[in-house]
């Protein structure tokens, strides 16, 4: 039964929560915020038709808390709950609360949220279907004897790995049976202090990786379709840092075999809505089962601009219980997409986070680019959350293109205040192990040192003259506004673009 969709609570902040209101802007749909103290005057507050503050800043007492969202939705009679990724968006409990409340869960069922939000239980659902998997332990260690002969048996280095786990916690690499113990220790007590859940599993570490990924949709008739791949590889400290789609290196077959792979996956769980099947391959091309994410993906705009599908809005029709809108025969690769995530982290320190307001905040534009972002000029970057301020996106009629339109779009960025992954973006797309496609997850450790930041980094002198040039930006915008003589008004908005642009 199809059940229309009128009004959408996105439980979520920032880019994400923009990114979901544009599309139910763009389908008539009115939409909710929801928002903490310290998020009170961001872009989705003022975005969405309604708004409504949750709790403090610390998103244990506002954006994990379900049971206000939900209480939220049901005064403001909304109809469906949007989670975005992040916080409650793989939450099996939340998903079926909402449900329970009479809500629609813009997402998967709460049971394939539980069955692939671990990563045992995950292999375990698909191992009838006979997909590559990493050779490792079945189920959790519980004998450390026998996981000790496991591991001689498949062959050191060998990897242990959180069950319930996700972006590099719980995670170590064992290079010898010497220090399995206490890589062991560690693993389990970050598993259960990030988790609370200790139990882990041993996999073959894959000595050259690289990490592709799959989206897939599907809908609640049983249809599923796979919008090919996107290369993940470029990551610090696990986590991912540049994207793109399609991959350097698959070939047309064994792109094919992927996505079949993947849909599988999800007809396994009895999936609908998006979702993203993780692979992990090694250098012979050889590609095995990781994880499946039951969301959205941050990289999703990737995948968006070479197939020309609006992800949400596809969630969204699914949601309301109608059939896909396309057929896997409809779908074609079309061009060339590379997404940077822009973080308030700075390279040069190890990729720390970084805090701070955002004295000058100047987008780039322009043909092939776009830029997903929740926060304006003159903010300030909040502790709270993750430090991730935008998505730049760039797009070419292929990959050469990609590439050099987004390095005239990371250099037309401007951003003080605060530093960024910027920097260190620019590098990684010019390095020739990129450029030849010839790169794996071990990209930072391999070629990144802070030493080759430093042509490209800003002087203090710089940062000086940009914060400047923003302050006589505004005032040159207020007196043009204020001005009763138009010609007065062309000549300061003249001028005012010289000053950024020379900044």
């Amino acid at each position: 039964m199809i059940k229309s969709i009128k009004k959408i609570l996105i439980a979520n902040r920032g880019e994400i929560a923009v990114r979901v209101m544009r599309t139910a802007r763009e389908m008539g749909i009115k939409t909710v915020a929801v928002f903490s103290e310290a998020d009170r005057n961001f872009p989705h507050v003022k975005y969405a038709d309604e708004a409504v503050c949750i709790g403090p800043a610390a998103s244990k007492e506002s954006y994990l808390r379900g049971d206000k969202i939900i209480d939220v939705a049901k005064k403001l009679g909304v109809d469906a709950i949007h989670p975005g990724y992040g916080f409650l968006s793989e939450n099996a409990d939340f998903s079926r609360k909402v449900q329970e409340a009479g809500l629609i869960f813009i997402g998967p069922s709460p049971e394939s949220i539980e069955v692939m939000g671990d990563k045992l239980s995950s292999k375990h659902a698909v191992a009838k279907y006979n997909i590559p998997m990493v050779p490792g332990t079945p189920d959790a260690i519980t004998d450390r004897v026998a996981a000790k002969q496991k591991s001689a048996e498949i062959g050191y280095p060998v990897l242990i790995k959180a069950s319930a786990g996700g972006g590099g916690k719980g995670m170590r690499v064992v290079e010898n049976e010497a220090e399995f113990d206490e890589q062991m220790d560690r693993a389990v007590g970050e598993a259960i202090s990030s988790f609370g859940n200790g139990a882990c599993f041993i996999e073959k570490y894959i000595t050259k990786p690289k990490h592709i990924e799959i989206q897939i949709m599907g809908d609640k008739h049983g249809n599923v379709v796979h919008f090919f791949e996107r290369e993940c590889s470029i990551q610090r400290r696990h986590q991912k840092v540049v994207e793109e789609a399609p991959s350097a290196v698959l070939t047309p077959e064994i792109r094919e075999e992927m996505g079949k792979c993947a849909v599988l996956v999800a007809k396994a769980c009895n999936y609908y809505g998006a979702g993203t099947v993780e692979f992990i391959v090694d250098e012979d091309l050889n590609f095995y089962f990781l994880e499946m994410n039951t969301r959205l993906q941050v990289e999703h705009p990737v995948t968006e601009m070479i197939t020309g599908i609006d992800l949400v809005k596809e969630m969204i029709y699914v949601a309301e219980g109608r059939e896909l809108s396309i057929k896997q025969e409809d779908l074609k690769i079309n061009g060339h997409a590379i997404e940077v995530r822009v973080c308030a982290e700075d390279p040069a320190n190890n990729f720390l986070p970084d805090v701070g307001v955002l004295q000058s905040y100047v987008r780039p534009q322009g043909n092939g680019v776009r830029v997903d972002d929740g926060i304006e000029e003159g903010m300030e970057i909040p502790i709270h959350y993750d430090p991730m301020i935008a998505k730049l996106i760039a797009y070419g009629k292929d990959r050469t293109e990609a590439i050099e339109k987004m390095i005239r779009a990371i250099d037309e960025f401007k951003i003080t205040g605060v530093a960024t992954t910027l920097p260190f973006c620019k590098f990684a797309l010019q390095h020739e192990a990129f450029v030849s496609g010839k790169f794996d997850t071990r990209f930072v450790g391999l070629y990144f040192t802070p030493e080759v930041l430093q042509q490209e980094t800003p002087t203090v002198e710089f940062e000086i003259a940009a914060v400047l040039a923003s302050e006589l930006f505004k005032k040159k915008q207020n007196n043009s506004l204020s001005s009763s003589t138009p010609a007065t008004a062309q000549t300061s908005q003249w001028r005012r673009n010289r000053v950024v642009l020379r900044g």
